[in-house]
């Protein structure tokens, strides 16, 4: 099975402040090595513009659109004769474009939802711009960054044809033990987002405090100047995905630390857990449901729910359990969470819906139109 796949997403161009883009290379890389062939349709904004870190990769091809009005002149025959169109969640002007691409494409349709928990949140208040509630059983699949429950939810109250899990994943390529020695007690890589921040507290600027003789590091653009950090502490404002290897394996252990939303729906990983499991570097984490079903708790990776057991697993965990736990979270993530992985079910998925669609598409040449 060789696909053509055009996805139209948030941006794959720029990871500044944006975590869409280290899902869509890791998958779409690895859809490439699969042997299909993926066309990124992105949004030419100013703030994406000014932050490039990725601009022609040989694994895709990256077309860049200014306006709305520029897809169906530029791309309405590349989208109508595609056998998969993928939208993401959070691209601008999504429900226009998503009544569009479920008009007009002949081939499999799917809203990746990569933000998913804050689409069910939006949904149920109805202030989503980027998808509406009228669309969502257009899309023959509606794939889902969380898994669990809300799946049963995305179809039954929101009427999702076929709502399948398609979680987050890592490069192994990129991701792998660096020769570093580990000189960080604990670090964290994050965007700054205030329900984030009273865990960060609580699970490393305390221990911090209370640990001055170790040293402690916070990667992420966006938080507030006013913000207070202990001496040990080290900030640094943006990480490129390309050093995350070797700021992982610069650590004895990673943190890991869930949104409200995702905490509240569950069966929601972070791609840091599986990017620092690839490193060989063990987690310590904050409690969700469905945590178990990526990682063993104890064997594979740490939780911790108060700064007492941060600290009590900075400081009196052995050094060959430390060790013991890291190789087993790297065999576990290579075996499971890698992009390959995640490839091999966007193509059972994509299968699947295709079997069940009782006959072809029949597209007809419109433009993008209001979605009411």
């Amino acid at each position: 099975m060789r696909l053509d796949i055009v996805v139209l997403g948030l941006s794959i161009t720029s990871s500044w402040g944006n975590g869409h883009a280290t899902t869509y290379r890791a998958l779409i890389k690895a859809l490439s090595e699969r042997g299909h062939t993926v066309t990124f349709l992105e949004r030419d904004v100013a703030w994406y513009r000014e932050h490039r870190d990725l601009r022609r990769p040989d694994w895709c091809r990256v077309e860049l659109y200014k306006r709305l009005e520029d897809l169906p002149r530029r791309f309405g025959t590349l989208v109508r004769d595609a056998d998969l169109v993928i939208l993401g969640s959070f691209v601008p002007d999504g429900t226009a474009i998503a009544d569009w691409v479920t008009s007009q494409a002949r081939g499999v349709t799917a809203f990746y939802d990569i933000d998913t928990p804050v689409t069910m949140s939006r949904l149920e208040r109805g202030v989503t711009d980027y998808i509406a509630p009228s669309l969502i059983p257009r899309f023959d699949l509606y794939l889902s960054f969380t898994g669990g429950p809300v799946l049963e939810l995305i179809e039954q109250t929101w009427g999702a044809r076929a709502a399948r899990p398609l979680y987050c994943a890592v490069d192994p390529d990129l991701h792998k033990p660096q020769d570093v020695l580990p000189h960080l007690a604990l670090g964290y890589i994050g965007t700054y987002s205030p329900d984030r921040q009273r865990t960060l507290d609580r699970l490393l600027v305390e221990p911090a405090r209370r640990l001055p003789s170790l040293r402690f590091a916070v990667a992420g653009p966006q938080y507030p100047a006013e913000l207070e950090w202990p001496a040990n502490v080290e900030r640094i404002d943006h990480l490129p995905p390309q050093d995350h290897a070797r700021f992982y394996c610069g650590q004895r252990y990673t943190l890991n630390v869930t949104r409200a939303d995702m905490i509240a729906a569950g069966w929601s990983p972070s791609v840091r857990l599986f990017e620092a499991g690839a490193c060989g570097v063990p987690v310590i984490s904050d409690r969700w449901a469905g945590l178990d079903a990526f990682f063993t708790p104890g064997t594979e990776i740490l939780i911790a729910d108060s700064t007492e057991q941060a600290v009590a697993i900075l400081r009196e965990i052995p050094e060959e359990r430390r060790r013991d736990i890291a190789a087993a979270a790297r065999k576990r993530t290579l075996a499971s969470h890698t992009a390959r992985e995640r490839a091999r079910a966007l193509e059972e998925h994509y299968a699947e819906a295709r079997a069940s669609r009782p006959r072809e598409r029949e597209g007809t040449e419109t433009g993008v139109g209001a979605v009411a």
